[in-house]
């Protein structure tokens, strides 16, 4: 799906589904005159509610800037956003960017503790998110007493304690290694389906996008631009060395390499 075809979508598809994300011509520009950097251009896209949709692209497309826009951390340049009922996403970062001097109970209970949730509510809340990702048991450590797996576990947790619908993902396992990745997989997929959650998931790694993505959408190299925009129809469970999976990635990886030597990089 071409990007032209994706624009003459968003209408049909607002009034067939119901959104939770809404990108209608969105642009970011940072900084001023010969020495300004376009960084998204014009870029439309919707998100159905309950949708797992995986963004890929080459470095510097403007992924995790599109992330940051969408979780109100920025302002776009030109056009608009809209996540359904105003709520605000919760978002992942590529590092757990845990607190050393709190423990994993601490760290999870944080967002909840900066809403001044009273603290025997908390601690409910804290125990019942520790063991949606399988740490009751570690409340008490310390993060450098964890595994790299573990670490964002946590984070995970810390993320689903804000309690928002939609969830943004900025490659979370990209320094893990395969089983870890392999298992955290299986992990974010249960989640989503249990909490019945909408993600929008940046990565690198076209497999693992085949592997999550109900769609995979492609930027272009920078300015980023919406390109192409598969529906992944492989069953669920899936497995990411499996042949199907293959083929899904084996088609975007092409498209993607068209894109960055269409880009002279």
């Amino acid at each position: 799906m071409t990007a032209e075809d994706v624009a003459s979508v968003l209408p049909e598809r607002a009034a067939a589904e119901r959104l939770a994300l809404t990108l209608a011509g969105v642009s970011k520009v940072f900084g001023r005159g010969p020495a300004a950097v376009h960084a998204l251009d014009k870029v439309s896209l919707t998100v159905a509610a309950g949708e797992f949709v995986c963004l890929v692209g080459a470095s510097g497309c403007g992924k995790s800037t599109l992330l940051s826009l969408v979780a109100g951390l920025d302002q776009p340049t030109g056009g608009t956003i809209d996540v359904a009922g105003g709520a605000r996403p919760g978002l992942m970062f590529q590092e757990p960017a845990l607190f050393p001097w709190l423990t994993v109970a601490g760290n999870v209970g944080l967002p909840l503790r900066l809403r001044k949730v009273p603290r025997a509510e908390r601690a409910v809340r804290v125990s019942a998110l520790l063991r949606t990702v399988h740490l009751a048991e570690f409340g008490k450590r310390r993060p450098h007493q964890l595994s790299g797996g573990m670490r964002q576990r946590v984070a995970m947790a810390r993320t689903l304690a804000l309690d928002t619908p939609v969830l943004l993902m900025d490659e979370p396992f990209g320094a893990l290694d395969a089983m870890t990745r392999d298992i955290l997989h299986d992990e974010i997929e249960r989640i989503w389906q249990e909490r019945a959650l909408t993600v929008l998931f940046v990565t690198h790694n076209v497999r693992e996008a085949a592997r999550l993505g109900d769609r995979i959408v492609l930027l272009s190299s920078r300015p980023g631009r919406v390109v192409a925009d598969w529906r992944v129809e492989v069953p669920r469970p899936r497995r990411i060395d499996s042949p199907e999976i293959a083929a899904v990635a084996a088609e975007v990886t092409d498209r993607l390499r068209e894109e960055v030597r269409r880009h002279g990089r």
